[in-house]
């Protein structure tokens, strides 16, 4: 069920919308294979009537699994927005939609995750990354698929006679 908030009941006092919204419904792609989304997403909101908008305010909360961009270890990371602030206008240009007197705050909420996913993950700020290999190591035995462990190709090359 997506966020929605009845502007009949915020007449007579601020709404509290507390739970957990599911991947489906919130509609998120990051198209990044880095990061995946795998839980739902939970909510904590207090929403207020302002002349002309909507001011919401509360925590949001994301369980999401990256993949560090440097050594490409699986991690989990919580997504963290505690002090969420968002006004929705009801009036002009940008007006959210008023269906049955209820506005939807889903895809404000999903603005905000979007703009808070890391753009590149790390496991540990101080990651190092894949392993060093040294030139001029002889590869081990299956490595890259080659099965190569003779040596590097520069050394069977000078091995042709002309």
């Amino acid at each position: 069920m997506p966020l929605i908030v009845n502007l009949r009941h915020l007449a007579a006092h601020e709404v509290r919308l507390k739970g957990e919204l599911p991947l489906a419904e919130l509609d998120i792609d990051p198209r990044d294979e880095v990061i995946r989304l795998e839980q739902p997403l939970r909510h904590d909101l207090e929403v207020q009537k302002l002349e002309g908008g909507l001011l919401v305010q509360g925590r949001l909360r994301l369980l999401i699994e990256c993949q560090c961009v440097r050594c490409l270890k699986v991690f989990d990371r919580i997504l963290d927005l505690p002090n969420w602030t968002c006004h929705v206008p009801l009036e002009g240009e940008e007006a959210a939609a008023v269906i049955n007197d209820c506005v939807d705050l889903t895809a404000f909420v999903r603005e905000d995750i979007l703009l808070a996913l890391p753009q590149h993950p790390l496991c540990e700020p101080g990651c190092g990354g894949l392993p060093k290999r040294h030139f001029g190591e002889p590869k081990k035995a299956g490595a890259a698929g080659h099965g190569d462990t003779n040596g590097s190709a520069w050394a069977e090359l000078n091995k042709l006679k002309f």
